[in-house]
């Protein structure tokens, strides 16, 4: 049995929430709640040593870090994230990379909460989400492409990464009015079962 070490509200569990769902396999989740502090327990260390989730336990191994899992997915259950043309495939990861390397570590909880803390009340929490991801999807509006699909006509890791990135977006209060591309695409993705049963809404909290 595969099993997934996660939190509900993770950007980076929940991409990895969709590549799972879009291999079709069974798994079981252990929450690991990062407001109580769980992921810095030893248990939790021990499968990895950053204190971060998601973490896997698949195929006898056990696997940290959301792109490299969702890539893992990739290979080994023929999900297709990734077109086989190199140009493609890195204009796929730059579009991937923007949401997941550039936006998500800044708006991380406790990067955020550390702005906030160390502010001495000249941040909040939804004035530090709104900073950074309002304009870093709007740079994702203008990289992505006009039809269903983040890059081309299939799906591909950029949509699995786009998801979770808009969620945030959303409970921060940051409109997409001007970002027609992305709300297209999030209509579209939001109709495929894996992207709908990943959703935070739907998972155990």
């Amino acid at each position: 049995m595969i099993t997934l070490y996660d939190y509900w509200r993770s950007s980076a569990s929940y991409r990895v929430r969709i590549a799972l769902g879009l291999a079709g396999v069974e798994w079981k989740t252990v929450t690991v709640n990062l407001l109580e502090s769980e992921h810095k327990s030893d248990d939790h260390l021990a499968r990895n040593p950053q204190g971060l989730v998601p973490a896997i336990e698949i195929d006898g191994q056990m696997f940290t870090q959301s792109l490299a899992i969702v890539e893992y997915l990739d290979e080994t259950r023929g999900l297709g994230l990734l077109p086989s043309d190199p140009a493609a495939k890195a204009r796929t990861r730059a579009v991937a990379y923007a949401i997941a390397i550039d936006i998500h570590p800044v708006c991380n909880l406790s990067t955020a909460r550390y702005a906030v803390c160390q502010s001495n009340g000249g941040i909040t929490m939804e004035s530090w989400m709104q900073r950074f991801i309002a304009p870093g999807l709007a740079a994702v509006e203008d990289m992505v492409d006009e039809g269903d699909y983040c890059c081309g006509d299939r799906l591909s890791l950029a949509d699995v990464c786009l998801m979770p990135q808009l969620y945030n977006a959303d409970r921060w209060g940051i409109r997409l009015d001007d970002m027609p591309r992305l709300r297209h695409i999030a209509g579209v993705l939001s109709d495929i079962p894996a992207f709908a049963a990943a959703h935070p809404d739907k998972t155990v909290h």
